[in-house]
């Protein structure tokens, strides 16, 4: 059996890590490292490692991007030796939905599904935290995205006090052999955790009071919860720490600026994909010389 830092993975784990020298990799959580060291207030959300410098370019790089993220799942799909899972967490206002929409709104919904969480229903909380986290996991040749996620269960609990230090480190366990089993039978996973600054989701939250066509995405509990963004950063460090594996690493994104945080994921996830080698299946012999009449 493998340990608490190995597994049997159907493909090379090195397309899930930084390369030397890329400009992500100080913002990869080291997946080798057994006890890594993280502190948010160290990464500046306000960074831009991935911008060229011109706004207008780098819009223009995203674009581009997610139509190269599209061309990839056209093959994905067919291939049908991987799934994918992209997992985006972060704050409220951090920017899960225009990720979604700014780096996968281009690609073809029968090979990427994407996947809101909210708090769990009645019959879900009927079950362990992570029955209704499996049940929506990628098939063969599918990529699906996770808007928020099973990390939930070790961040809202943990900072309301509903479960101690012992259950939040028995779920990061059952989290990370969750994970490894997802990746050991195909599952290529990718966590992005959306890192803003305090100031930075004020004016968001006051953006949405202002703007009356935001409305709807303003609750008065944002308010109550963003009183906690002290407890609310320590737990997100706690779980990158605990969770961020060879099989399942975590990355941090600067999101304070919109577009570099879709292109520093598109970027990702597009190389990503790359690395995997996709190909389409062989022809089918019947297929030669075949005439339509």
């Amino acid at each position: 059996m493998p340990n608490s830092r190995e597994a049997r993975l159907p493909f090379d784990a090195s397309v899930l890590r930084a390369p030397k020298g890329a400009r992500w990799r100080d913002w990869q959580i080291d997946p080798d490292a057994a006890n890594p060291k993280v502190s948010l207030g160290a990464l500046d959300p306000g960074d831009k490692p991935f911008s060229g410098g011109d706004k207008a370019a780098d819009k223009e790089a995203v674009e581009r991007l997610a139509g190269e993220i599209d061309a990839l799942q056209n093959v994905f799909h067919p291939d049908g030796r991987y799934k994918l899972l992209v997992v985006l967490q972060g704050t409220d206002t951090a920017g899960k939905d225009g990720t979604v929409r700014g780096v996968f709104g281009r690609t073809s919904p029968l090979g990427v599904r994407t996947v809101g969480w909210k708090a769990p229903t009645e019959p879900e909380r009927a079950h362990d935290y992570l029955w209704r986290i499996h049940q929506a996991m990628p098939g063969n040749g599918e990529i699906v995205v996770f808007n928020r996620s099973h990390y939930e269960d070790v961040l809202v609990p943990v900072v309301n006090g509903w479960i101690d230090k012992a259950q939040t480190q028995q779920r990061y366990a059952h989290i990370n052999d969750f994970e490894r089993l997802l990746a050991e039978t195909g599952t290529v996973i990718l966590k992005f955790m959306l890192h803003i600054g305090f100031d930075e989701q004020r004016q968001r939250l006051q953006d949405r009071i202002d703007d009356p066509d935001k409305h709807w995405k303003f609750s008065l509990g944002d308010l109550e919860v963003r009183k906690q963004w002290p407890a609310y950063q320590k737990a997100y460090q706690d779980l990158l720490e605990a969770t961020s594996t060879p099989w399942a690493p975590w990355t941090v994104v600067p999101a304070n600026s919109k577009t570099h945080r879709n292109l520093m994921v598109a970027t990702i996830v597009r190389d990503t994909l790359k690395r995997l080698e996709l190909r389409f299946p062989p022809d089918d012999p019947a297929l030669k010389n075949l005439r339509v009449e």
